[in-house]
């Protein structure tokens, strides 16, 4: 099947040559509107909303972005301090100063939880944590997501690690023949793939299996997670090593991870083939059911 370029397609859904008008429409008639606002407005029009009636705005404004992309559109500016590509702002906070070592044996923290991040104070919490000690440091994840704290009970609920989950990778290769989905397959299906996008464990915190046992507790509650706020059920998710940095996927790999391949040195999101200088990633996969492939070429 002839593969659609990505400005026909939303969300796995044709846009039409009609729709697209409307929106060049909008942007020339409300010419003050900010891109969020232009989102919002167009997901109203066209009822591009998640099953729960809320808006894809975040999928709608990176949308926009691939129409401006091919030269359909021309977006207004982006408003001071949300220019794109651009890192946002991090708020130091006492909370992710260096602390004690902590070299317990792995069954003294049990028991083991991932706490579902739900607070504005506790997300900036997650922002410094990362920023400050993951070696890609914090960026705003692409659409849907999830993060966590990784938390020891054993240790009076001690902050240990973090874990953000969003959406996947449009297209990678070795993962796609690992699945072995046509092109109509992947655009309809790839909501069910869910990206680690970042893992930390917390430089002062050196416990022997402890990155593997949190692999395993994320696999085993991240559905559940991600049905309950975006309505539908994961199959498989997938991680990106840059080895670059010396990072050899080793906990992905005891938690038993599947490695396929690696990246081609283009971005996550990338529509149009295009390489951006980036270095290739090694690709790990954990399907979540038997049935992923099933559930995947459906």
């Amino acid at each position: 099947m002839k593969q659609l370029p990505a400005y026909k397609t939303f969300c796995g859904e044709r846009v039409s040559q009609k729709q697209r008008d409307e929106i060049k429409e909008i942007i020339s008639l409300f010419p003050s509107l900010s891109r969020n606002e232009i989102a919002n407005t167009i997901c109203e029009l066209f009822s591009w909303k998640r099953p729960t009636g809320k808006l894809k705005t975040v999928e709608a404004v990176q949308y926009l972005e691939v129409l401006e992309d091919w030269s359909i559109i021309k977006l207004p500016d982006s408003r001071p301090g949300k220019k794109k590509g651009t890192r946002q702002v991090i708020k130091r906070t006492e909370k992710s100063d260096e602390q004690d070592i902590v070299d317990l044996p792995l069954k003294e923290l049990s028991p083991l939880y991932l706490e579902k991040i739900s607070t504005k104070e506790k997300r900036e919490w997650f922002y410094d944590f990362v920023d400050r000690y993951h070696y890609l440091g914090y960026q705003r994840p692409f659409g849907a997501h999830l993060r966590y704290f990784v938390k020891a009970g054993g240790i009076d609920d001690a902050i240990i690690g973090c874990l953000q989950f969003s959406s996947p990778a449009w297209r990678m290769t070795p993962r796609d023949k690992y699945i072995g989905w046509s092109e109509e397959q992947r655009v309809k299906n790839l909501q069910k793939l869910v990206n680690n996008s970042r893992f930390l464990i917390l430089p002062w915190v050196r416990v022997k299996n402890l990155a593997s046992k949190v692999l395993a507790i994320a696999s085993k509650i991240i559905q559940v997670d991600w049905e309950e706020t975006y309505t539908y059920q994961p199959v498989l998710l997938e991680t990106l090593i840059d080895s670059a940095y010396n990072y050899a996927g080793t906990c992905y790999k005891a938690a038993n991870w599947v490695y396929v391949g690696t990246t081609t040195g283009r971005g996550r999101m990338d529509r149009k083939n295009e390489r951006d200088g980036l270095a290739p990633k090694e690709i790990f996969l954990y399907p979540l059911c038997k049935d992923f492939r099933q559930e995947l070429l459906s």
